[in-house]
Parts: structure tokens; sequence; C-alpha cells
């Protein structure tokens, strides 16, 4: 009986112990948490005036702060917060009640989790995560339906993010800077994307399964060991195709079209347009002996002087007045002239323009005009014009 009892003293007396160590931790936290409050009410020079600015645009960047204020949860009006360049490694649960959010910019921080409350801002469009310490995406950014951009370089992805997949509406990725060295062999279900970003990781050979993404119209591949490349002609969209600082040559075979950055591209691009004007002079060497055979080449005139198959397409099309976008300007291989039926169409001249020596890439709003190229991407931000909607 005594040492019974003596065990069930000890036994309470342990208990009262961990009750006490719990109670004192406890009271630590709540300490600690009161301290954090009052470092947040302490805010920078001007930033309490942009919190009652009423402004959509909040402009938190390198401010030094280790957690997001919480009156920014407050904002119900944001549309577009950034808060990179600081040193936080989540944010505030309630930052959930800005339902009204469609840009958000955490990059430069030390985030080593997307936070879920992220996951429940649910109208982002854009999202910007580089430079932080993730190494994968939660199952929960599925509920980003509407995100069409997302940025996550300078992380430490070892392999691709296939949450991705559930994202029906993205378009652009900036997976760059990571350390993948393959790419998943369904990646093509992602049919709605316009630009990857693939720089800087540790490919050895050209991912295969790129040339089944036939919806891609940018493609960087810059940085990485890549020895030999396949033709991407099969890539019909492609506009921008950049393998800079890989051990390579020359060029991969691109479409006529495709502006193409990397080592040999310069001679590559130059001797594609001395082609494109022996074509030209060729189509007027043609149309001269015809007219002097007492023919009247209507269609050789309006090919006359045209650069390419586009420009002669746009150029019939303006002389009938009809209004030309989006895919139908590129034709898409099919012959767009239309029927001629032998009614004399008249054809002046003079009122045509010719732009013979620039190559116009109908991408994402960039125009290359034949000689220099400026391809910078420190100079990116985040108004990132982004790709075209779905066509």
């Amino acid at each position: 009986m005594g040492n019974s009892s003596g065990k069930e003293e000890e036994e309470e007396g342990e208990e009262g112990g961990k009750d006490g160590e719990e109670a004192e931790i406890t009271e630590k936290k709540k300490k600690k948490k009161k301290e954090e409050e009052e470092v947040e009410d302490e805010l920078p020079l001007g930033v309490e005036e942009m919190f009652e600015s009423g402004d959509p645009v909040l402009d938190l960047s390198y401010k030094k702060f280790k957690r997001l204020p919480r009156r920014v949860c407050g904002l119900k009006h944001l549309e577009k917060l950034y808060a990179c360049g600081n040193s936080l490694r989540n944010l505030p649960e309630n930052i959930s009640q800005l339902r009204g959010l469609r840009i958000l910019a955490l990059d430069f921080n030390k985030i080593e989790d997307v936070p879920m409350a992220v996951c429940q801002l649910t109208n982002l469009t854009r999202l910007y995560l580089g430079s932080n310490r993730l190494m994968g995406l939660p199952p929960e950014v599925k509920n980003l339906q509407n995100l069409r951009c997302l940025w996550v370089e300078s992380n430490y992805f070892q392999s691709f993010p296939r949450e991705l997949y559930d994202l029906p509406n993205l378009k652009s990725l900036q997976i760059g800077d990571n350390r993948l060295k393959t790419l998943p062999h369904d990646l093509c279900r992602m049919t709605s994307l316009r630009g990857l970003w693939l720089y800087g990781n540790r490919f050895d050979t050209f991912p295969k399964v790129l040339l089944r993404m036939h919806g891609l119209e940018i493609l960087d591949l810059d940085r990485n060991k890549i020895s030999e490349f396949p033709s991407l002609r099969r890539l019909k969209g492609l506009c921008l195709f950049s393998y800079d600082h890989n051990p390579v040559d020359e060029p991969p075979l691109v479409s006529d079209e495709v502006l193409v950055v990397g080592e040999g591209a310069a001679e590559f691009l130059e001797a594609r347009e001395a082609r494109k004007e022996r074509l030209r002079k060729a189509a007027e060497l043609e149309a001269e002996e015809l007219a002097q055979a007492g023919e009247e080449p209507v269609i050789h005139g309006i090919l006359k002087n045209s650069s390419s198959k586009q420009t002669a397409n746009e150029a019939v099309m303006n002389v009938e007045d009809a209004d030309i976008k989006g895919d139908d300007a590129r034709g898409d291989g099919e012959e767009m002239f239309p029927d001629y039926d032998g009614v004399e169409l008249e054809y002046d001249e003079e009122g045509v323009e010719y732009e013979t020596e620039e190559l116009i890439c109908e991408g994402d709003g960039f125009e290359y005009e034949g000689e220099e190229l400026e391809y910078d991407r420190s100079q990116m931000d985040y108004e990132y014009e982004e790709l075209e909607e779905e066509r």
C-alpha cells in the first residue's frame, strides 16, 4: 500500500510539473506574440499614408518587414499587393480575406512553403514567388483556377511541380534557376501554356516532351548543358527560342518566323534574311518577265516586294477591304488568297506600302527589326505583359 501511494504521488508530481512547463511555454508564446504586435505597430515612414489612401495598389517592397502588417488584411479594396524584398517567412491567415486581389508579389523573401492563405485567393491572376526557399508547391494551389502567370524562379525545385496541371488558365511559367534535370513525360497536358522559362537548370539533354507542346510561343533554355537540339519546326506557334550558354555552336532548325537567341544566332538570322531577299528578287524578276510577255500578273504584282507569304496574304486582304486578326493573319499553313474568278482586279502599286526589311513576330507584343536584338532578363518587372489570350 505504501509503495502504491508513493507511486501515485510521484506521478501526480510529474503531471503537475508538465502542466507547469506547458503553462510557462504558453505564457512565453503570448508574450512573444504581444511583442510582435507592438513591433508591427511601428510602421516605416509613409506606410500609414498608403493604408489610408484607398489605392487598390499597395507596394510594401523593401521595407524590412519580418511579418506583414496586420492592417493589410483589412484593405478589402486591394487588387495588387507587392511585398518583395523583405524577410517574410509566412503571411497572416486573414490575408485570405482580400478576395479582390489579382496580383501578389512575394519575391526575395524567406518563404519555405507557399502559405495556405495564398491558396485561398481564388481571383489571383499573377503570383510572384521568385527568390525564396521553395522546394515544391502544395496541392491546394489548384484552388487558383484563374492564375495565368506564375514565377517561381531562383528556388530549390528538384522536380517539376505536377500540381500545376490543375491550373487550366496558366499561360506563363517562370521556373528558371532551379535544380530541374528532367521534365515529366505528360507535361504536354498543360495545353494553355504559352511561355516557359527553364533557363539556369540542370538539363543535359533536350526534354523531348517539349516537342509535343504545340501551343508554346516562348521557350527559354539558356544556361543549361544541352549539347544537341532537335528540329523545332513542328512547334508551329513558336515565336522566340533562346538557347544561349549551352555547349552548341549553332541554333536548331526552326520555322522562318522564329526569333532565336544564342551562340551563332546572329549569323543564322543574317543568312535567313539574305535568303528571303533572294526570294523577293526572284519574285520581282518573274513578275517583270510576265509583264514583258503581255500578261497581267495581278497576283504576282501583289507578291512583288513582299518578304513572306504572310505579307502577301495581308496585302491581298487589304485590297479586298477585309479585317484580318489573330491566327487568320498567320494563315496557319492554309491558302488565304480569295478565289480569282477572272474578273479584272484594280491594282494601284503606288498606294501599297511594302515593309520588306522588318521581321515582325506575332508573339507577345515584341518586334524585331532585323539588326539589334536586346534580350535582358534583368529588366523584367511586374508590369510584364501577359501572353495573348488563347486563340
